[in-house]
């Protein structure tokens, strides 16, 4: 006997932890399940969630590969088997080696990979929900066109944040070479001549004297600075402070709030359309998204949720969610095509940020040359004012 972590729902949508033994991790699923429990996931007991997520592209083309296999009349195991031998990605490949060892022995395919770790919370509860409804090819494939895309959407975020991302990289690399290069080059000029200089220039090459002595100080702190912001962004406060600084920001801060809507209401629409309960829906989607806050909105909306009221009201009372998005659930809630409209939802908000972000980088863009020429333009007028300076007065002096 072997001990196992269960999370599991009752019949009120109230979810609970166990540690509980029994053979294997199928045997106790099965147990709970026949006990009228909805079950989320069964993980032996110690097991770390330290393992190393899989990669989205390669893991869409094991899947619809996976898919094809199924649609073929193979049967799961030696559709797991073949496709474990095919893969590049060693890591990956023993995954999908033990998943099939687990199934082999009788555990269930989502269970299996439940197990591994690393996989996304949406992805195992999708396979759930297949095998629940006994139909899960289809479940498979409409998980497929929703990280299609997903990922097709990313793509293009990505791409329009490449030029500026080059911009802003520019503007520094040339700061540093003025100050770094240029300036104590004119410093050992301006020594050897001992003429006064004017209080820009001393400043400037005071600046550049002191980035260049302290160089070996400045750049390990700051590298021990981002080391601790980025454990600190990895605990549960962190994380959601700097979720919670990142929506107050002008302009972006709505544009990202928009963007983890999106992915939060495709998300749900895809689970609900896969056969799961509206409340595992609900707590999977909101683990399944970056945004702290709106995770924890989720979260708190699902009490409300379990105790009969609406979905749109619910997520009303967090003061998170825009009032459009919670306007076209509460329709869709009427009308009883609640998985399609938080499909608009997403449609409506993703096309929404493209729009909003194509605008706002069309602004910045112009603005960071802007600001480069700036500090390029100062930077010379201070080098060069003692020469015009001293131009001057020896052309007055003749």
């Amino acid at each position: 006997m072997a001990e196992f972590v269960i999370k599991m729902a009752d019949e009120r949508g109230r979810v609970q932890e166990q540690v509980q033994s029994a053979a294997s991790a199928e045997e106790l699923r099965q147990r709970f399940s026949q006990a009228g429990y909805y079950v989320y996931s069964v993980k032996p007991r110690g097991l770390t969630g330290t393992a190393r997520k899989i990669k989205l592209e390669p893991f869409l083309i094991f899947n619809q590969q996976f898919v094809t296999l199924i649609k073929a009349g193979l049967p799961i195991l030696s559709s797991v088997e073949m496709l474990a031998q095919s893969q590049k990605n060693p890591h990956f490949a023993a995954q999908l080696q033990n998943v099939a060892a687990r199934v082999r022995t009788g555990e269930s395919i989502s269970s299996a990979f439940d197990a591994q770790g690393g996989f996304p919370p949406i992805y195992t509860t999708t396979l759930l929900a297949g095998e629940r409804s006994g139909n899960l090819e289809e479940v498979l494939t409409r998980y497929l066109a929703f990280q299609r895309i997903s990922l097709t959407f990313r793509k293009k975020l990505q791409a329009s944040l490449i030029y500026p991302s080059m911009l802003i990289v520019l503007v520094f690399g040339l700061f540093i070479f003025l100050i770094s290069f240029v300036v104590p080059r004119f410093a050992m000029l301006y020594d050897q001549m001992g003429s006064k200089l004017p209080g820009i220039t001393l400043a400037l090459l005071a600046f550049g004297k002191g980035t260049q002595h302290y160089i070996l100080y400045i750049l390990p702190g700051v590298a021990l600075l981002v080391y601790l912001l980025l454990r600190w962004s990895r605990t549960d406060g962190g994380a959601d402070t700097i979720d919670g600084i990142r929506i107050r920001l002008p302009i972006f801060g709505m544009i990202w709030l928009k963007y983890q809507v999106a992915l939060f209401s495709r998300t749900l629409s895809t689970l609900l359309m896969g056969g799961l309960p509206l409340v595992p829906s609900l707590e999977t989607a909101a683990r399944s998204i970056s945004s702290k806050r709106i995770a924890k909105a989720v979260f708190n909306s699902v009490s409300s949720v379990r105790e009969g009221k609406g979905l749109a009201n619910s997520f009303k009372n967090t003061r998170v969610f825009p009032a459009l998005s919670t306007e076209m659930i509460e329709v869709g809630e009427s009308t009883g095509a609640l998985p399609q409209m938080l499909n608009s939802v997403a449609e409506f908000f993703e096309e929404d940020v493209q729009t909003a972000l194509t605008a706002a980088l069309s602004l910045i863009e112009p603005a960071i040359l802007i600001v480069m020429g700036i500090v390029v333009v100062v930077i010379l007028i201070a080098l060069y004012l003692p020469i015009f300076s001293l131009g001057s007065t020896s052309a007055l002096g003749s």
